[in-house]
């Protein structure tokens, strides 16, 4: 009996299973929900994935947006003419100028009146008569480097001039109001540059503090003093101290004099095409430098560009050329041609920097106007906005020109936002101010407007590669080991913890693990900075002193 039943469970055993039924209702519907799982998943990552592109790329077209206005050029819009009154005897124009706010301009005429007027309709506002002796009349007028708000007036007695013009911001019943007024610094009475009184033909100033500097010329003549002014500790009276500066004769009729902020360097413009530099702190010459190659061009204009350091050269063929002292290669310093623009085919008339950025407007003989940028090499606008030449004024914020032009006022918007970004100046050598030959320089920010930002993404691009590169050198040696002992040498309990820390952090982006480390490791490592480069030095020394006497252990 026993062994029957024996039988029969062992055929029981041996005898195929029964089928499963894969149709019962509970399988199928279980078909049904993996199915609709398996699709909603499919579409949740295909959505998800396309997302992804989609956001890349509208973050891609978004940063196209924001940066391609860094490389469009500037524009124009011109303003209904002003046909102001008071211009009819108001004498020939030697200057103008437009405050801050862009509401007053100031006009200075041979006639020796400085008149303020409203930029909107030209009204006269005020009308100031400077104090020249009795039959003397204005022969030159000079400045101060651009945003300096100082200005010389060379007269026909052998005199100058010197005064300043300012603008006091009131808010008198809750109205703002600007006030404008000039004051004379260093007296009302004239200074005696040429002792012969023979009459000023060119005339330039530079301050420093306490420090003035005047130079102008009679004829080929030079003419340099310095006024010291010292104030009394005790009593508080100011003393002014003059010394007259002897500088040689110049061979040919000068055309401009410009004096550098430091109060180093004369540059003298002469003749048809020639620039001479006399040191006044050695009180030499320091080179005669020919200005332009072409035998049948000359100077017709020029001017200094904001910092005082770097001349803007124009001439009767329409170009333009950059100009600063740089070391030569015996480290002498030398009057160095920087860089080239061009205008057009007429003679340059007039020459206006901006007083915050190394920018700078030309107008020409046929009354064009141009818009460039010295350091980026850019020519942002030219165009026709005049009839023939005038007198050029630019705000302080580069925003507005004013032209007098044929007996009216012509006032024009500027948009120039971002002059100083090029291909160039981003990814090329550019020879900056104070700087020996063309670099790549990354300096974004600077102390004042003298000096200008440097945006070279060249050092940027280099040091980011070659951190990589060195990072990359220490960090795929350890992660091939780290790989190894984790699959080979850890312990399955350690490896469970481990390998899923390892493949989130590579899912993370490294600006992430970066936040991470800044925000948690960054105040650890602080907080033990010792201890850490310790450990970095004991640790390889450790090692090998464990691993000697390990080896020598019963």
């Amino acid at each position: 009996m026993r062994m029957n039943e024996l039988f029969k469970s062992t055929m029981d055993l041996s005898s195929p299973p029964a089928r499963i039924d894969f149709n019962t209702a509970a399988m199928v519907r279980k078909r049904r929900v993996r199915a609709l799982k398996d699709r909603l998943t499919h579409w949740y990552v295909a959505i998800g994935g396309l997302a992804v592109l989609a956001a890349i790329t509208l973050i891609f077209f978004y940063l196209a947006y924001v940066v391609a206005p860094l490389f469009k050029g500037a524009s124009l819009t011109a303003e209904p003419a002003l046909n102001a009154a008071w211009l009819q005897d108001a004498g020939a124009p030697l200057m103008i100028t437009i405050e801050e706010q862009n509401q007053i301009g100031m006009r200075i005429s041979d006639k020796g009146e400085v008149v303020f007027f409203n930029i909107e309709d030209g009204a006269e506002l005020q009308r100031i008569a400077l104090p020249l002796p009795a039959g003397v009349s204005v022969a030159s007028i000079g400045k101060d480097q651009p945003g300096a708000p100082l200005i010389a007036l060379g007269l026909s007695n052998g005199q100058v001039l010197v005064f300043r013009h300012s603008y006091l911001t009131t808010y008198p019943n809750d109205q703002k109001t600007i006030t404008p007024s000039v004051a004379w610094p260093y007296g009302e009475a004239p200074l005696v540059l040429d002792e012969d009184g023979r009459a000023v033909e060119h005339v330039t100033v530079s301050s420093d503090g306490d420090s003035l500097k005047l130079a102008g010329s009679t004829g080929t003549q030079l003419h340099v003093i310095s006024l010291e002014q010292k104030e009394n500790m005790m009593t508080g009276e100011m003393t002014r101290e003059q010394t007259r500066v002897e500088l040689p004769q110049m061979s040919a009729a000068v055309k401009a004099i410009y004096i550098d902020p430091r109060q180093q360097w004369l540059y003298v413009i002469n003749g048809r095409a020639q620039a001479d530099v006399f040191s006044l702190r050695d009180r030499s010459l320091n080179g005669r430098y020919k200005l332009l190659e072409d035998g049948n061009a000359e100077i017709t204009a020029s001017a200094q560009l904001v910092g005082g350091i770097s001349l803007i050269i124009g001439n009767s063929k329409g170009s333009l050329s950059q100009w600063f002292m740089a070391r030569d290669t015996d480290g002498e310093q030398r009057l160095m041609r920087i860089r080239d623009f061009s205008l057009g085919s007429a003679p340059i008339a007039q020459i206006k920097a901006e007083q915050r950025r190394k920018g700078f407007i030309a107008l020409d003989a046929s009354g064009k106007l141009g818009v460039f940028h010295s350091t980026a090499h850019r020519t942002l606008l030219i165009d026709k906005v005049a009839e023939g030449p005038g007198i050029l004024a630019l705000s302080p914020r580069a925003n507005r020109i004013l032209i007098e032009s044929a007996g009216k006022l012509l006032p024009l918007t500027l948009d120039n936002p971002h002059p100083e970004v090029s291909w160039s100046s981003l990814w090329g050598k550019v020879w900056y101010e104070n700087y020996d030959e063309p670099k790549y320089i990354w300096q974004s920010t600077a102390s004042n407007s003298d000096f200008e930002p440097k945006l070279s993404l060249a050092p940027l691009t280099y040091g980011t590669l070659k951190a990589a590169f060195y990072a990359m050198l220490l960090a795929a040696p350890l992660a091939v080991a780290a790989a190894i002992y984790t699959a080979y040498f850890m312990a399955p309990g350690m490896r469970r913890k481990v390998k899923p820390v390892i493949e989130l952090m590579e899912a993370m982006p490294t600006v992430i693990l970066g936040f991470f480390a800044g925000l948690f490791l960054a105040p650890y490592l602080e907080g033990h900075l010792p201890g850490i480069f310790s450990l970095l030095l004991l640790t390889p020394i450790g090692i090998l002193l464990a691993g000697f006497f390990w080896s020598r252990l019963p």
